[in-house]
């Protein structure tokens, strides 16, 4: 069965192009514009992984996994940023609420799907 992916981030260029990178790999996909949208759309499916953006409007990323990981059932979904953020501070806020993993934009489609593989348990 193939594993579910969420991508958050508000650019939908963004978004198609990770989404067809996942898709290429055997993964099935739910995208969100923002946090908000994100916690909309955790309505008890199982979610394997989701990749975020930091910078979203409505809802942050980092704002999103803090209250990801406060769902029973989301709490150890793994969540990778994807993010044009390299700030260490920033960096640092993210593993404190729970992130898993840190990818700065412009990604290569193979370190991403390297992180994804690393996260997803078989």
């Amino acid at each position: 069965m193939a594993k579910t992916i969420m991508i958050v981030d508000d650019s939908p260029s963004l978004r198609q192009v990770v989404n067809i990178t996942l898709k290429g790999a055997g993964y099935d996909v739910i995208e969100a514009c923002d946090g908000k949208d994100a916690i909309s759309k955790l309505d008890g499916k199982k979610i394997n992984l989701i990749i975020s953006d930091v910078n979203m409007p409505v809802m942050s990323g980092i704002d999103m996994v803090k209250e990801i990981k406060q769902m029973a059932q989301y709490k150890f979904t793994p969540i990778i940023m994807l993010t044009t953020e390299s700030d260490d501070g920033k960096k640092q806020a993210g593993k404190e609420a729970g992130v898993k993993a840190w990818v700065v934009k412009p990604f290569k489609p193979d370190q991403m799907l390297n992180a994804v593989s690393k996260l997803i348990m078989p």
